[in-house]
């Protein structure tokens, strides 16, 4: 027998549920069925608990996806699952199509090496407070990058600092001395060691990262990797990543050789060389590099935070890696596993059209307010009027809010955050903030109008949308 699901929603968005349901012609069998309130979106689990006195033989009830309210006691209360759908009507066929396979993605397998470049011009403070903040965005090993002819003489302290803080520590460094200093001091990893410097390995326990004597030269490579694995000693090796126009493909060309020579040994790849010295966004040279990871068996990365452009490039790389992992196990391609890596755009920015926006417009009875966007504009409208404009300031003459001053400020906001979601292709919801992925931290898209982290388990009160302007 088919699955009968419940759809619960409002009354301007239950002719469109209607229609949307018909196209989908679904495998199971439904019902919709309005609570006798206007918007869908202000739909509560108390609210539910009210208002609904027929479960229609229903298996599971869906509501809308920013209902709020506790629905596990809800659905125990019911006495049928209660669940939250997509927050957009014109989602349900992808909901649907996706609901099989919910990927995972708090699992990975690359570790994140995220280097302090400046450390010696940092005291252990600030090399605490930079740890922390790499290890909150995903980072593993906080290294500590020492700088050609400069002191560091705090180096065995901030390593103490750093060990009593629970971190994983690495040491970077072509000068043997550091390495050996780092190495005593407790550092579990150092960077860099080629055939002519294994002689540090004898010295201090830490697992050294190999790289080339020379250059691309892989030969060297593998006669350090041979002593090494003849010492029965953990090691990791680097073949370099090189920058755009200077050796690019080819370094890429030595990881795949690294691999095919040594099938079993652990490789890591810098990929500063690329998001650093790319001015690109670096989310996506993220994803590109991670995913060449994820292809050659590379369980760790080196990234760094020095470039301004580049300061998200740990949080992109734990994202990246996440992604990498389910798509990999999945046997898919890296889609639909996860949207943090989209900051700029969206996969389907504009679920409604301007004729459809403008049908939902009609059934309007109040003055407040509604801001929608399709790829044709920005649309705002009420009971008054309908809008529709690329400019915001274009539609404030159309708005008497010119005597009040908190209602314009409002839509003044609104009206510049959808501006932005039409010119870049994201998704645009009256009353929040716009999702740019894993490029924001989550209280970094707070304002004094919404709030991204809001528990959804809890009521969210009406937002200015619905506060009339002053002496309506």
């Amino acid at each position: 027998m088919a699955e009968h699901i419940l759809f619960l929603t409002g009354k301007l968005a239950e002719q469109q549920l209607h229609r949307i349901l018909e196209e989908m012609a679904p495998e199971f069998e439904y019902t919709v069925h309005q609570l006798g309130l206007s918007v869908a979106a202000l739909m509560t689990a108390d609210m539910i608990r009210r208002r609904l006195k027929d479960t229609f033989g229903a298996d599971r009830i869906l509501v809308p996806g920013r209902c709020r309210g506790d629905l596990e006691t809800l659905s125990r209360d019911l006495g049928l699952p209660v669940e939250r759908g997509p927050e957009e009507l014109r989602d349900l066929p992808e909901f649907f199509g996706r609901a099989a396979r919910r990927p995972d993605l708090s699992r990975y397998d690359i570790r994140i090496f995220a280097e302090i470049v400046d450390a010696p011009h940092l005291d252990v403070d600030g090399i605490l407070r930079q740890a922390a903040d790499y290890r909150k965005h995903g980072a593993d090993v906080i290294d500590l990058g020492c700088l050609p002819a400069t002191p560091f003489p705090h180096l065995e302290a901030a390593i103490g600092a750093l060990k009593e803080g629970g971190f994983q520590v690495s040491v970077d460094s072509l000068e043997p001395e550091d390495l050996v200093q780092g190495g005593r001091a407790g550092a579990d990893y150092l960077l860099s060691l080629h055939e002519d410097s294994l002689w540090v390995a004898d010295q201090v326990p830490s697992t050294p990262v190999l790289i080339p004597a020379r250059h691309g030269d892989l030969d060297s490579l593998d006669r350090a990797v041979a002593d090494m694995q003849g010492r029965s000693r953990p090691f990791l090796v680097d073949p370099i990543l090189d920058p755009i126009h200077f050796g690019f493909a080819d370094s890429l060309v030595r990881y795949h050789e690294t691999r095919r020579r040594h099938p079993d040994v652990e490789i890591m790849m810098g990929v500063g060389n690329l998001t650093e010295l790319t001015h690109a966004d670096t989310a996506g040279i993220n994803a590109l590099l991670l995913g060449v990871c994820s292809e050659l068996g590379i369980r760790a990365i080196l990234a760094t935070q020095v470039s301004k452009h580049a300061r998200r490039a740990v949080a992109e790389a734990d994202m990246a890696r996440r992604i990498m992992f389910a798509a990999r196990e999945a046997n898919a391609l890296p889609k639909h596993m996860g949207d943090g890596l989209m900051a700029l755009h969206e996969r389907a920015p504009f679920p409604y059209s301007e004729a459809e926006i403008r049908e939902l417009a009609q059934a309007i009875r109040d003055p407040s307010y509604r801001i929608q966007i399709s790829a044709e504009g920005i649309h705002i409208f009420n009971r008054d009027g309908f809008h529709s404009a690329t400019d915001p300031f274009q539609l404030y003459p159309s708005l008497a809010v010119e005597h009040d001053g908190g209602h314009a400020f409002y839509l003044g906001v609104e009206l510049a955050r959808a501006q932005i979601a039409w010119q870049l292709g994201k998704r645009y919801t009256q009353d929040e903030t716009l999702d740019w992925g894993c490029a924001v931290d989550p209280q970094d898209s707070k304002s004094s109008g919404a709030d991204s982290t809001v528990d959804p388990h809890a009521y969210k009160p009406a937002g200015t949308t619905l506060a009339k302007p002053r002496g309506e």
